[in-house]
């Protein structure tokens, strides 16, 4: 679920305790989804809260995607501005869908 954002001007008081509540909540602009490439071994995802130095977190979210976890053949490989790269198996196997959260 994403977070309401102020502007850096915002002066409406109701609108930036909004924003902190949804923080509160556990509201975060820096999650998505991804399915792995098939017939590729890395995945590239494009995401604005990536940096340098931040932590992309995956979790599975098919069946799919919990084996190529399981299989130990699936990490962050690179995480850059705008973007972290996945190493996993060249598969042709579909529906390797993870969750993740980019953290930092």
């Amino acid at each position: 679920m994403t977070a309401y954002v102020p502007g850096i001007i915002e002066t409406d008081l109701k609108k930036i305790v909004l924003a902190i509540q949804g923080l509160a909540a556990g509201r975060s602009n820096a999650v998505g989804t991804v399915t792995l490439a098939t017939g590729a071994s890395t995945t590239i995802v494009s995401t604005p809260n990536a940096a340098s130095g931040s932590t992309p977190i995956l979790t599975p979210a098919s069946a799919n995607a919990a084996t190529e976890l399981g299989n130990g053949t699936l990490y962050v490989s690179a995480v850059a501005n705008g973007s972290f790269t996945i190493a996993h198996a060249n598969s042709a196997t579909v529906g390797r869908t993870f969750l993740y959260a980019v953290l930092g």
